[in-house]
């Protein structure tokens, strides 16, 4: 595959979805993004089984204390989905923590319903970055769903939503210092499955990547063999890998 037109979103999703979050982060490795664009510590709540990747567009919710100055969105976020999008909510930096359980709210932000709703209207999954509820309707519904945790109360008595399409601040933990801010901006694609979420920007690079994924596996495919067959993995690995 060699990728030179303007794709759609759909064409994304499509090429995406055959690949997993590790494909795709070796592929942002090697275009200079050393994170492979990795939102860590969400775990993969729904569904628990093999399946292939979520993957679509970033449709992002911010949620706030209910004492925060902004005043709450007055729709319903849920009922504004778009189709193949990914719903991915979060809190203000302020709420957020490098360690677990990695947000100061303990009451869950997403719950059975939302799947509901979210499926209904053909969203391909749900990321919140912090805690979930009733993790028997996600998994009935077979409806993908990744979080930092569960818990067992609404968002209604603690937080708000302030912002529909907003960027998404999300404190993780740092090599050289305290802590770093990753940012999920609407429209971003989010490729989840079991491994984790992976965050790819739509800019310039886009077709690049998705032209470097399928090469990048069909190379490690032929180290496995090799390695299967006795062959040191290091010689291999630089044999295939410079073939891309």
């Amino acid at each position: 595959m060699s990728i030179t037109k303007s794709l759609s979103s759909k064409e994304v999703i499509s090429i995406l979805s055959k690949f997993t979050p590790c494909d795709v982060s070796d592929s942002l490795n090697k275009h200079g993004i050393a994170n492979g664009g990795f939102i860590p510590n969400l775990t993969n709540q729904s569904p628990v089984l093999n399946t292939a990747s979520s993957v679509g567009k970033a449709y992002t919710v911010l949620y706030a204390p209910k004492s925060d100055p902004r005043p709450a969105v007055k729709q319903a976020y849920i009922d504004q989905v778009p189709e193949d999008s990914i719903v991915v909510i979060g809190l203000p930096l302020e709420l957020q923590t490098v360690n677990a359980p990695y947000v100061k709210v303990n009451n869950a932000l997403y719950g059975g319903l939302m799947s509901t709703r979210a499926q209904y209207r053909k969203a391909n999954g749900s990321v919140i970055l912090g805690r979930i509820r009733d993790l028997d309707e996600h998994n009935e519904l077979g409806y993908p769903v990744w979080s930092y945790g569960v818990g067992t109360s609404a968002p209604g008595p603690l937080v708000k939503v302030v912002g529909i399409n907003v960027p998404l601040e999300v404190k993780v933990a740092s090599l050289d210092k305290d802590s770093e801010v990753l940012t999920i901006n609407a429209g971003d694609y989010i490729i989840a499955d079991k491994n984790g979420v992976v965050k790819l920007e739509d800019n310039e690079q886009l077709n690049s990547v998705l032209d470097y994924i399928p090469k990048r596996v069909d190379a490690d495919i032929k180290v496995s063999e090799d390695i299967k067959n006795g062959k040191p993995a290091a010689e291999s690995q630089k044999l295939w890998r410079s073939k891309i």
